[in-house]
């Protein structure tokens, strides 16, 4: 954990970075002489907000604003709209001081809503320097003790397009309308909601990348068009027309129906290393929950196949194409790690486990990550498990959410060295608690309201 050595030197640092600009997308770091470590992290933000337009407006506002309505807080003067806004500052810091005590040199951020395209970067613009450069209390934005973290600069950042929120022209729902967010190829209430983006301190290889928004999930082989199999519910009817056994896409649509719920991207970042430049693939995706099925099983089908297209790109699975038309998966010589809340824990769970599974013991990957010495694990989760607030997990060390489940991963190549590893969740006798948990901020005091219901989730390696 890095940290200031004075409250002067955050208050500099505050007011000097409240005027920075964001000159910074050229920085190339330096050759190394000696080994390079990388920590690669992935992190569910939670920034889920009713437009994207809401969002840009909270990343937007300035550190010298938040601090004085923080100081509001404190003093319990803020009327009922200031509150509104300074929980959601709360939370953005609070996450910011999450990432900069982790610091990560490469981050994947989970429902951090966008424009649907990936074109407007003002909210990352926002975050990158309205909180993450700017000095945050690693104690907790709530706490009166102060204890200030050194800010952490992404000089590349990437936003990509989803298809959550994005309108398709069939009932996909089958509620006789076409609407959103049930007939959206990604469930949304608008195009760019729950999308997500890339922070890196390497350059991204941005003429590479590869994105697989429009891969139809026919295309998978084994997949076929989910059947009504919740025949007898009188709580979930079948849909006026149809019968048990029916296949729950029309023909049209399931010709159509993309796998990603958001994207599947693949991102090249370039690290200069001691024996030359090192090209490493993250492997991107946030598949929907294998949760709220009615007469169907449609996201458990969804979410196993989406996390089973990893296993196939990695193996190079000539009948792959991407967005542009480009076929063929990863080379066999490439490497890579998958990164993302592939809402799938491997042992517990509403989902079918075995794609999940597959992909952590996957022949290409470096197991001792994924289930061995270097699977990332905390003490807050051990316990938030015997406490009883997390569940029944069967590795409660590792669990990721605060719904008990090991959903966030962060799954690297066996040719990548790892040295360490480490999921963000301080124990009651940690410092950092006030990170997660603070019942005075929000209806609950914890998850989302304080910052997120999941937790930072970090590999290192050494190239």
């Amino acid at each position: 954990m890095n940290f200031l050595k004075t409250a002067a030197a955050a208050a500099i640092s505050i007011a000097l970075l409240s005027g920075c600009n964001d000159e910074t997308t050229n920085i190339y770091p330096p050759e190394p002489t000696e080994p390079t470590t990388v920590r690669f992290a992935t992190y569910n933000l939670s920034f889920d907000r009713s437009s994207f337009e809401e969002l840009v407006t909270e990343m937007q506002i300035p550190a010298l604003e938040q601090e004085a309505l923080m100081t509001k807080w404190f003093d319990d003067d803020l009327t009922d709209d200031e509150r509104k806004v300074v929980e959601k500052i709360i939370q953005i810091r609070n996450v910011a001081a999450i990432i900069q005590t982790e610091r990560p040199a490469v981050i994947m951020m989970g429902e951090f809503n966008n424009d649907g395209v990936g074109e407007n970067q003002d909210g990352i613009k926002g975050f990158r320097l309205n909180y993450l450069a700017v000095p945050q209390n690693g104690l907790g934005t709530t706490s009166e003790d102060k204890q200030m973290l050194e800010p952490i600069q992404f000089a590349y950042a990437e936003s990509f397009s989803t298809n959550t929120g994005l309108l398709s022209e069939f009932d996909l729902d089958r509620n006789g309308t076409v609407a959103l967010p049930g007939d959206a190829w990604g469930f949304g209430f608008y195009h760019g909601q729950y999308a997500f983006g890339l922070l890196s301190q390497y350059p991204i290889d941005t003429a590479n990348i590869r994105t697989f928004q429009n891969f139809k999930w026919k295309d998978l082989p084994g997949e076929t068009n989910p059947t009504i199999t919740n025949c007898e519910d009188e709580y979930n009817p079948i849909p006026e027309g149809m019968k048990c056994g029916d296949e729950w896409y029309t023909a049209e649509a399931w010709a159509e129906k993309p796998l990603s719920s958001k994207n599947h991207v693949d991102a090249p970042i370039l690290i200069p290393t001691a024996d030359g430049e090192k090209v490493v693939h993250l492997l991107l995706s946030h598949p929907t929950p294998p949760v709220f099925d009615t007469v169907t099983e449609n996201n458990k089908l969804l979410n196993s196949a989406e996390i089973k297209f990893w296993s196939e790109y990695v193996s190079d699975a000539d009948y792959i194409y991407d967005d542009a038309g480009v076929k063929g998966g990863l080379g066999l010589d490439a490497s890579f790690v998958v990164m993302g809340d592939l809402n799938a824990d491997p042992e517990n769970g509403d989902g079918f486990l075995e794609s999940i599974q597959d992909l952590m013991h996957h022949q290409r990957v470096n197991v001792l990550a994924t289930d061995g010495v270097y699977a990332p694990n905390s003490l807050g989760s051990t316990e938030c498990v015997a406490l009883g607030d997390c569940g029944d997990s069967t590795y409660p060390d590792r669990i990721t959410s605060t719904f008990g489940l090991r959903v966030d991963h962060a799954i690297p190549s066996n040719d990548l060295n790892i040295i360490d590893s480490g999921v963000f969740w301080p124990a009651t006798f940690e410092e950092g608690r006030l990170l997660m948990n603070d019942e005075r901020v929000g209806k609950y005091g914890n998850g989302k309201d304080i910052s997120s219901d999941h937790r930072l989730v970090w590999i290192e390696a050494e190239l």
